[in-house]
């Protein structure tokens, strides 16, 4: 229990610390965005912190181990490159909008009907990223009780924690907690590795055991249906994940343009190099523990845990469970904020454009509470599925449905309202079709051929004759003739 004892008091002084970061909110750009004030250190620290989650600790190791190299091309490889292609291709022309979230984009570039769509697309797409977290929550707690705390009602203790520092203080919260856990997760894997290494037999045996069970190979050894579908799980990630709203939260909080560029670029290339620590790890572990085999059959995401709880000091079961749950708290933190701000700028205002400021800012922590208490159900619901596929299956959406408007929004000038639509509806109903026919599911993967579609949905509607009505002005008419309506003024007829 003194392990026990001394996790609830780091998790109580991250709380502690986000409380004392809540108390520079002052209005919804503050919440949402830290005033658009933070520096490249808080900058690189968040971006590594947040997309360091449970799925890189627990869930890529496993994937590692299964199936070796080439398996894990979508996450910590394609996710390092997301940030990357968001620092040097996205990041300067988004932070020049000076806009709060990634659906200011899609509204400024093509109206309100894309920006709702598309904000529903990123919202939807958080339920499997947050689910993760809240899962290896739930799992890591019980662990480190001894089974004395059950799964569920680990869940429920460690997403009340993480959402009362982000309810409270918004970014602010999330950027200043990141800073101290990314410090936590460095130090804590780095002397983790370092002593699995040394009961393996050392660095050399590792790799070497690695190498000759054929998990070093990345590359496919098939024909076109193993590059297809290795070329299709590499995009899930890097593509999918940049039209996200975690993402240009970092980018948009910058103190200025050059942060904003090379915060995610350094923070990504960080997070490539780190994400391979606990994989070593874990490798290491299977020629230390005498039931590795076993534990690799049934649950290979224990496996880590489990060596530090069996075979190593006091000290580092601390570090490693301080790592770890600074991994998940400060993605799980991200990860509630972002949906939660998407829904009130973009949705919620919409319909209410009338908000002050004030309004604005209640209506984002009511967002937070609503959204975290439905991922927890559907983590609770979701119980026992693999936190690796539960991240990589929640950006198939954006994928398919935002990731062609944004891109060709920022570099095809003939991109319309209307090609965006039919890139969203091409995509997302390809990508379902598929998904759910497990005879095209198993020919083509459902994702590429989902991004294929959104693709040509967009050239072709971008370049054939714009017969929609120009949906942004029509309700913008809209709203400035309830508006009159409602003042006693009798409007001018629309020409």
């Amino acid at each position: 229990m003194p392990l026990m004892a001394l996790i609830a008091l780091y998790i109580l002084a991250s709380v502690l610390v986000g409380l004392y970061a809540a108390t520079r909110v002052r209005t919804s750009a503050d919440f949402a965005v830290a005033g658009r004030s933070l520096p490249l250190a808080v900058i690189i620290a968040t971006t590594f912190a947040t997309w360091f989650g449970s799925e890189t600790v627990m869930g890529a190791p496993a994937q590692f181990m299964q199936e070796g190299l080439g398996g894990v091309v979508e996450e910590p490889i394609g996710s390092s490159l997301c940030l990357v292609l968001v620092g040097l291709f996205f990041a300067r022309a988004l932070y020049r909008k000076k806009i709060i979230t990634l659906g200011d984009y899609y509204r400024l570039r093509y109206g309100h009907v894309v920006e709702i769509i598309s904000s529903i697309i990123i919202v939807i797409s958080y339920l499997g990223w947050v689910g993760a977290q809240i899962t290896a929550l739930g799992l890591v707690l019980n662990v480190i009780s001894g089974g004395a705390v059950p799964v569920v009602w680990a869940m429920v203790l460690g997403t009340a924690a993480v959402l009362l520092y982000t309810l409270y203080g918004g970014m602010w919260s999330v950027a200043l907690t990141d800073f101290v856990q990314m410090i936590v997760i460095v130090l804590g894997l780095v002397a983790i590795a370092w002593r699995a290494s040394d009961m393996a037999g050392g660095a050399g045996a590792v790799i070497e055991f690695a190498a000759r069970e054929g998990k070093l190979q990345f590359f496919p050894t098939g024909g076109v249906r193993e590059w297809t579908f290795f070329i299709a799980a590499a995009i899930t990630m890097m593509f999918g994940s940049i039209p996200q709203q975690d993402v240009f939260q970092r980018v948009l909080a910058s103190r200025d343009e050059r942060i904003a560029q090379r915060g995610p670029v350094i923070g990504g290339l960080l997070y490539m190099a780190f994400a391979f620590v606990p994989i070593f790890s874990a490798v290491a572990a299977l020629l230390v523990l005498p039931n590795a085999q076993e534990m690799l059959e049934s649950d290979p995401q224990r496996i880590l845990p489990t060596l530090v709880l069996e075979h190593m000091p006091a000290a580092l079961q601390v570090a490693f469970f301080g790592a770890l749950l600074s991994a998940i708290m400060s993605t799980a933190s991200a990860t509630m904020l972002a949906p939660a701000t998407t829904v009130v700028e973009n949705i919620w205002r919409n319909l209410h454009p009338e908000l002050s400021d004030r309004q604005t800012l209640r209506a984002m922590r009511i967002s937070t509470l609503i959204f975290t208490v439905c991922v927890l159900a559907y983590a609770i619901a979701m119980e026992g599925s693999s936190i690796y596929e539960l991240v990589a299956g929640a950006y198939q959406m954006p994928l398919v449905g935002a990731f062609v408007p944004l891109a060709c929004g920022v570099y095809w000038k003939r991109a319309t309202t209307q090609g965006a639509l039919a890139s969203t509806a091409c995509g997302v109903l390809v990508w379902l079709v598929f998904t759910f026919s497990t005879t095209l599911s198993e020919a083509f993967p459902p994702q590429l051929a989902g991004v294929l579609a959104a693709l040509v949905g967009m050239v072709a509607g971008s370049l054939a004759p714009q017969w929609l009505p120009n949906l942004h002005d029509a309700i913008l008419q809209f709203r400035e003739e309830n508006s009159a309506e409602t003042k006693g003024i009798n409007p001018s007829p629309a020409t």
